[in-house]
């Protein structure tokens, strides 16, 4: 097996690859370095299967989509990533081969609801859930305090003591540890019980990551810099979120909402379906649709996508276009189908 940490700096990715396949996967790939990891796969003579975000990222944006489109490997993320683009949604227990290589999946929420941690041989690599002496932060929207120290106790703490940990992150210059390492010595959780971890976490004060908000919506989008003037926090933040039973029953109401599905066409046709009435305007296309949403513009508005992200994006969007009724289906079309159930 090849494995290196190819990053310069806080943010780290890594190359895992099959010797004698000369397949290779690609972990938490940052934009910025494309053209590198390019030229290391060229280098070893390694054909690139899969990119995996071990969570959507909140600091840079993510080199998935563009390495997908540059090399043809499937982008992997857990089932609750809110990115249109992923080709192989994994779970809890799930396994990746690359070539001889398999790595196992553990969902692990917390730092955000879409973490994976990813299991192979003798090590494990984290994301960001588990740092070296650290763990990642859990005041994001999604993040969650107690999730994030059940990831920790219950599934990373219970890998043997030796299998040696590799974070998405590191902020101090270390490079690996070990699980029995962050047992005994990292400050947020060694000796530590649930409340306590949650008292820290809660109190942590950190400052947010610079232009947060337009990371966030292109890393859980299929949007292009260039395409609109993003939202900003506090606009996503005015959208009324909507419960699915709630969006049920104004759909029998005498005069419902009209729903837009801000998903691709693939996916509204695909294995999750749509809302029967919904109308398909994927989010990449909103504005050149204006013409036609007009007569919409004094009714009620409901978005729908996959998780909830995009068509909050894309409510903030149609309000800053003066549409005044417009709210979003929290958990899309994810919560939608579990609601049913």
């Amino acid at each position: 097996m090849l494995f290196k940490e190819l990053n310069l700096g806080k943010c780290k990715t890594y190359l895992i690859a099959c010797n004698t396949h000369h397949q290779a996967v690609l972990v938490d790939p940052v934009q910025d370095n494309i053209d590198r990891y390019l030229a290391v796969l060229a280098y070893h003579g390694l054909e690139l299967i899969y990119v995996i975000d071990t969570h959507t990222h909140a600091d840079h944006r993510s080199a998935c989509k563009v390495l997908s489109e540059l090399t043809d490997a499937k982008i992997v993320m857990h089932r609750l990533a809110p990115h249109p683009l992923v080709d192989v949604h994994v779970d809890e227990g799930d396994e990746l081969k690359v070539g001889n290589i398999v790595m196992q999946v553990l969902h692990t929420p917390g730092h955000t609801p879409d973490g994976i941690a990813l299991v192979l041989n003798d090590r494990v690599l984290t994301g960001d859930t588990l740092m070296i002496k650290g763990t990642g932060r859990t005041d994001f929207a999604g993040g969650n305090p107690a999730e994030e120290y059940d990831s920790i106790i219950e599934k990373l703490f219970t890998l043997p003591d030796e299998t040696l940990v590799f974070p998405a992150h590191d902020y101090r210059g270390n490079t690996q540890s070990t699980i029995g390492e962050e047992k005994s010595m990292n400050p947020r959780v060694a000796g530590k019980d649930r409340e306590q971890f949650i008292d820290i976490m809660e109190n942590l004060g950190l400052p947010l990551p610079d232009k947060i908000q337009e990371v966030l919506q292109l890393n859980q989008t299929e949007l292009d810099d260039d395409l609109y003037e993003l939202p900003s926090i506090a606009e996503l933040n005015q959208i009324l979120q909507l419960e699915p039973d709630e969006v049920r029953e104004a759909l029998s109401l005498p005069t419902p909402p009209v729903l837009i599905d801000v998903r691709s066409e693939e996916e509204f046709n695909g294995t999750l379906g749509h809302i029967e009435s919904s109308k398909l305007i994927p989010l990449d296309k909103l504005s050149e649709n204006i013409p036609t949403l007009e007569q919409y513009k004094n009714e009620n508005i409901i978005v729908v996508c996959r998780s909830g992200v995009r068509s909050t994006t894309a409510a903030a969007l149609l309000t800053g276009m003066g549409f005044e009724k417009v709210s979003n289906l929290r958990g899309g079309m994810l919560a939608w189908n579990e609601a049913v159930k």
